[in-house]
């Protein structure tokens, strides 16, 4: 299979030492395309080594062609080498699992249709109509290396398969009667505030639906919508909200989310707690409400929303309402520039904020989960040209480094990954031989020597300092800079934010470094929230 592969002129291949960093850097390539890398490994515990990108695929809808090789029916359950029992081995997590028969030539009338099958289940074609990882389990005997024949025919799809693929596209351009109606009395004359979070088809449409309805856009770094020059953009609302009284102020009558949820617990809290019906609209049928506050699922696209709109929908006349936010907004944004102004020692908030502001036009950014994610959606200021990732399907923190490499192995653009250090730990395999890759990835590192979020949560003070830092803050005490050099980047270290702005500058791949305190991280973070909440209460 993998000689198949490599003589396959069309196809890019990719080799990864490690399965699991090679899994990620597929996940990587789904997200940044939109198609399904092939993921190809051995039998054996190799396979098992897919799991956790599989999961995170599943979650986040990234499609994947998940390939493993497996031992013929006459060697399972006889104790033969690098044999187990694969299996549905991936469980729920994948749309279509598939055991082809052992490849020989009286079975290849099946292979076009088992490519074609789990292709279209992993780009949608499925009961929910959302992408994610098919797993494909081939059967190989002895000689394990043959001479490639001729494919067989290819095969036209089904009438049936095309018929219930646009029937699903059907679906997606159209909201039923029913809903549509109720849709028109839930927004009808009322103050909405938009979510615009990750997975959206159209981020300019949206934009467009929120001038249509005169309400402000709680804008998600990965949607596409916080860009820069916009009144109807808000990016601060996590320092806003944490302001009681503007908090109690701003509840709005109802929300209308478009894609996942925001990472923000202290928005998500607030959503659910002041009472107003939630409209989501999402692509698929897969809905995400932990909260479960919403009163309306419509499954279309963004387009379909905006002509419900303009279709003479009477909208709230109160332009007050869009302005209070937006004014809120614009200061918040003064009191962050301020309380970063005055810093002694680089910090992770400006750290976030740098970085975002500071990436060249069509570039990446790809945000590891834990504090790098949280940072960039509090503290990151509304600009445009930048397309923003993150693995927050189950917001792990493994495999970040690798999936930041498929998205540049897939975009062939320039791309940034913020990382903090345990991350950076947990995946160091995905360097191996990136200097070799020929992509330009610019890996900026924030190493304050253990889990920093930790430091945010209720364990930090209510246990004694030695027994925090050993069971939470876990220092790692790994010299990071010397890793990236032996695998043979070079590494800078910075202490101001004029030094990261230089390092940004230089292509890839390399590390830039970044020593913070966590505790001083703390302070940071309550003294920028503490002036936001001081120049909104002036407005």
């Amino acid at each position: 299979m993998a000689i198949a592969l490599a003589n396959r002129a069309e196809l890019k291949l990719h080799i990864f030492h490690d399965e699991r960093s090679a899994a990620f850097a597929a996940l990587g390539i789904g997200k940044a395309s939109d198609s399904p890398a092939i993921l190809l490994c051995t039998s054996g515990t190799a396979a098992v080594e897919f799991h956790a990108a599989v999961v995170e695929a599943d979650y986040s809808q990234v499609p994947i062609l998940v390939c493993t090789a497996d031992r013929p029916a006459e060697l399972q359950n006889v104790g033969a080498p690098q044999t187990i029992n694969q299996q549905n081995l991936y469980g729920e997590s994948v749309r279509r699992f598939v055991n082809a028969s052992v490849a020989e030539d009286r079975e290849k009338n099946i292979w076009r249709a088992i490519a074609r099958d789990t292709w279209q289940a992993s780009m949608g074609a499925n009961l929910d109509g959302s992408l994610g990882p098919v797993h494909i389990n081939l059967q190989f005997r002895e000689p394990l290396v043959g001479k490639p024949g001729e494919l067989p025919k290819e095969l036209k799809s089904p009438a049936e398969q095309l018929s219930r693929k646009k029937s699903l596209e059907r679906n997606r351009q159209s909201v039923s009667l029913f809903k549509r109606i109720k849709f028109a009395r839930l927004v009808k004359k009322r103050r909405v505030l938009i979510i615009a979070g990750e997975g959206l088809d159209d981020p300019t449409e949206l934009l467009r639906v929120a001038s249509e309805l005169g309400c402000p856009v709680l804008a998600d770094p990965r949607s596409g919508t916080r860009v820069d020059g916009n009144q109807f953009v808000i990016s601060a609302m996590d320092s806003m909200l944490r302001d009681d009284r503007f908090a109690k102020i701003q509840c709005p009558e109802v929300i209308l989310r478009f894609g996942a949820p925001l990472v923000s617990k202290v928005v998500n809290n607030w959503l659910a707690s002041c009472g107003a019906p939630q409209i989501v609209v999402t692509s698929s049928h897969v809905l995400i409400d932990p909260e479960q506050i919403t009163k309306l699922h419509l499954v279309c696209k963004i387009s379909v929303i905006s002509k419900l709109i303009s279709k003479k929908l009477q909208t709230n006349s109160d332009k007050s309402w869009l302005k209070s936010w937006f004014d809120a907004e614009t200061k918040a944004q003064q009191a962050i520039n301020s309380a970063l102004a005055d810093e002694t020692a680089i910090s992770e908030p400006a750290i976030a904020r740098a970085t975002y502001q500071s990436l060249p036009n069509n570039s990446n950014l790809f945000v590891s989960s834990s504090m790098p994610i949280r940072d960039v959606e509090w503290f990151a200021a509304p600009r445009s040209g930048l397309q923003v990732y993150a693995n927050r399907g189950v917001n792990g923190i493994d495999g970040v480094v690798s999936t930041a490499v498929g998205v540049a192995l897939a975009s062939d653009l320039p791309t940034f990954l913020l990382i903090g250090d345990l991350a950076f730990l947990h995946d160091s395999n995905g360097l191996i031989n990136l200097v070799s890759r020929n992509i330009d990835l610019r890996i900026v590192l924030i190493d304050n020597c253990g889990g920093g979020i930790f430091s945010f949560l209720p364990q930090a003070t209510a246990l004694e300092t030695s027994k925090f830092e050993k069971i939470f803050g876990t220092p790692h005490n790994t010299d990071l800079a010397l890793i990236a050099s032996a695998h043979g980047l070079e590494t800078t270290n910075v202490t101001t934010l004029d030094q990261l702005s230089e390092a940004l500058l230089i292509r890839g791949p390399r590390l830039i470094r970044v020593v913070t305190d966590r505790s001083e991280n703390v302070r940071v973070h309550e003294r920028i929230n503490q002036m936001v909440s001081v120049a909104i209460r002036n407005t």
